[in-house]
């Protein structure tokens, strides 16, 4: 009876999820280039009345030099100055009478703005965004203001922050020759120390017309929207200098174990394990991430239900897969409970490994994750924000917006042995930085 109940299980399993891909609506969208470069994608979804204007920059953080980290992350900031023709402070108060909101981030890889606005004021933040681009206010005032800003966002939310540091120091130790080894927020003196020149020079080089996408999403008439992004962008020059962009090969192949000690101002113990993987958009980084939500996502994925409910060891456990342009990191962060020695939990966590490594994951746990995955996707297009980034970043940087429909498939085909293949390849002991993050003044 037991064995027909879990065949009626995953065969249900398998309908439901079946269905849920088959019926998810296809996201159509229009795509062109102006003579100059920028390309434009438009994205008509006549449900509410409100519209996205998305620009993204591919440039972040392994674009700096090494000597002048977090400029990316600096201009994120700086370009909220204004322009020539918006005073200085003005450009969010200007969205916001306008009944709209704006925001911003900046990645190892790319730098994102958007303007989300009524749909009667499309033409309002296509000319910001257009202003923005074209003549943006750099000059001594806004770099000194935004100079301290920024570096007091490095001390609130990862130097004096307990485990704030942890991006910057695993990354600093899986990776030796790639920029990804610094965070993306940079180095404090850097960003104090740079001078005009050194800002301007960065914005000249990346934030043209021809290193970026435009994304329009909402409630538009395509028509009319690209009469209003020729009359406001097509007369941007484009950039003339050439990018600065690494090698995607130029990390090595990890052949030795890394293992550390931070000391930090927190009271729970921490283990943190740090694995090199492929880069995102790649047939392994499906597979890793994958594996990431077998071992990690919900209380009943193996790492949690292991070291949480069942033995305790835990009081939180994730591995999460940090999917980059290039190859990027797989982060396991597990916070020990009381009285546990880091090293019991660590023990449990490479028991678990070695368990993906030379057993084939059930049928069950791969139907799970598939679900998992696709509820995933879907809840990530549920809004036209998140379609315009979605779409802004599938095209520049893998080349190919249609993703946002198509990219699911390459989820549905990882195998449970693809899943066995890839815990071999990348979580091998001597490809990892292993950390022991401990109270200040513990031994």
């Amino acid at each position: 009876m037991r064995v027909r109940f879990g065949m009626l299980f995953t065969l249900g399993l398998f309908l439901l999820a079946s269905h849920g891909f088959s019926s998810t609506p296809r996201i159509e969208f229009t795509e062109y280039t102006l003579d100059n470069g920028l390309h434009v994608i438009l994205h008509e979804d006549n449900t509410t009345p409100n519209v996205v204007v998305n620009i993204m920059y591919h440039v972040g953080s392994k674009n700096e030099h090494p000597d002048r980290t977090g400029f990316a992350h600096f201009f994120e900031h700086l370009m909220f100055e204004g322009s020539k023709h918006i005073d200085r402070h003005e450009f969010s108060e200007i969205v916001e009478i306008a009944g709209g909101s704006l925001n911003a981030f900046t990645s190892f890889d790319v730098t994102n703005y958007f303007i989300l606005l009524p749909s009667n004021q499309l033409e309002l933040g296509l000319w910001m965004e257009a202003e923005r681009m074209l003549h943006p206010k750099i000059d001594s005032i806004g770099i000194a203001t935004q100079k301290d800003v920024v570096t007091e966002e490095m001390k609130q939310t990862r130097d004096n922050r307990p485990y704030g540091r942890l991006l910057i120091e695993s990354v600093s130790r899986l990776f030796t020759e790639h920029p990804y080894q610094w965070d993306v927020l940079g180095a404090d003196p850097h960003i104090r120390n740079a001078t005009d020149e050194d800002i301007s020079s960065f914005h000249d080089m990346f934030y043209v017309p021809n290193n970026a996408v435009l994304v329009v999403s909402g409630d538009i008439n395509k028509e009319q929207a690209k009469a209003w992004i020729e009359k406001y962008f097509a007369d941007i020059p484009r950039g003339t200098k050439e990018f600065r962009r690494p090698a995607k090969d130029l990390e090595p192949r990890r052949t030795v174990e890394v293992r550390d000690t931070v000391f930090d101002d927190i009271q729970i113990p921490a283990v943190v394990q740090a694995y090199k993987i492929p880069a995102q958009g790649t047939p392994d980084f499906y597979a890793v991430e994958m594996l990431g939500t077998l071992m990690s996502q919900g209380q009943s994925s193996r790492l949690y239900r292991r070291l949480v409910d069942q033995e305790q060891k835990a009081l939180q456990v994730m591995s999460v897969p940090l999917g980059l342009e290039h190859p990027g990191m797989n982060l396991t962060f597990a916070l020990a409970n009381m009285g546990i020695d880091p090293q019991d939990l660590e023990a449990v966590i490479n028991e678990e490994l070695e368990r993906v490594r030379t057993e084939l994951i059930s049928e069950e746990e791969l139907q799970k994750v598939r679900n998992q995955i696709e509820n995933q996707m879907v809840n990530s297009n549920t809004t036209i924000a998140r379609r315009a980034t979605n779409l802004a970043s599938y095209h520049l940087l893998y080349g190919d917006a249609n993703l946002i429909n198509t990219e699911i498939e390459r989820y549905m085909q990882v195998t449970r042995e693809d899943i066995l293949r890839v815990a071999n390849e990348y979580f091998r002991e001597d490809n990892r930085v292993v950390l022991y993050w401990l109270p200040r003044g513990a031994s």
